[in-house]
């Protein structure tokens, strides 16, 4: 594999999974895009869709392991919503990591640009006071949860991610889980949910494993980073890069698709 090729790869991992880290989400939001446009625009090969989607899922088991790791002692997971959204959301990614490879690359795209734009949307409602609810008094309904996390999975397995990015707007403005919670939490979710898009994926041949692995090991390095940085932000300020970084995606990917 080109040297060049080699360390562009890297880069995209570690960058991605810094932010994904101090965000609360697997990278794939971040990742999937620049994995799909920065190689072939610096004269290097083209991923397809089918090739991103399968390196992200890879990629986004690895990066949620170093984040969790991070939050472990921070008193900010919540086990009952790990859980129930965990149980969800790894039946719907098994589901739609392996259904994937009946669809076009259109339309991978196309279900990636809906959940970019669905969760841009759930960003910019307004959250009421959330972050002064007390960890041991945050509640949720446990069915809307497990619902919810279904067909976050089914979308996410699609197109190789593990849903954090929908799913921590979902948390926040649906369940109306406090911020610093939900990122803590989403990671543990995305890691259960990547578990099954990454068997679906391997199962059906969509992994590259040499660009996978590059992309492991920049996240095993750059995610517990981000995590500790994001640890110290202000959440509001968390809350809104994740909204714009997820609302740029969303136009980009219109724009091609369109």
């Amino acid at each position: 594999m080109d040297m060049m090729l080699i360390v562009t790869i890297f880069l995209i991992g570690f960058i991605g999974s810094f932010i994904s880290g101090m965000v609360g989400i697997g990278g794939s939001i971040i990742k999937y895009p620049m994995l799909l446009y920065i190689p072939p625009a610096l004269g290097l090969i083209a991923f397809s869709a089918h090739e991103v989607s399968g390196i992200s899922a890879v990629q986004v088991f690895f990066a949620t392991i170093g984040g969790v790791w991070a939050y472990r002692k921070g008193g900010f997971l919540n086990l009952s919503l790990i859980l129930y959204m965990g149980m969800g959301i790894i039946i719907g990614s098994f589901m739609g990591a392996y259904s994937s490879t009946i669809m076009s690359e259109e339309t991978i795209n196309l279900v990636y640009a809906i959940l970019a734009t669905l969760a841009a949307i759930l960003m910019f409602i307004p959250k009421k006071n959330i972050d002064m609810i007390p960890n041991e008094q945050v509640t949720f309904s446990k069915v809307l949860a497990t619902g919810l996390a279904v067909l976050v999975g089914l979308g996410a397995g699609i197109v190789g991610a593990a849903g954090a990015f929908i799913l921590v707007p979902i948390m926040l403005v649906v369940l109306k889980i406090p911020t610093r919670m939900t990122i803590a939490t989403s990671l543990a979710i995305t890691f259960i949910s990547s578990i099954g898009t990454t068997i679906g994926k391997f199962a059906t041949g969509q992994v590259l494993l040499i660009p996978a692995l590059i992309m492991v090991v920049a996240s095993l390095i750059a995610s517990p980073l981000g995590a500790r940085f994001g640890q110290k932000v202000n959440a509001k300020i968390l809350q809104w890069v994740l909204a714009f970084l997820i609302l740029a995606t969303s136009i980009k990917i219109w724009m091609d698709y369109l």
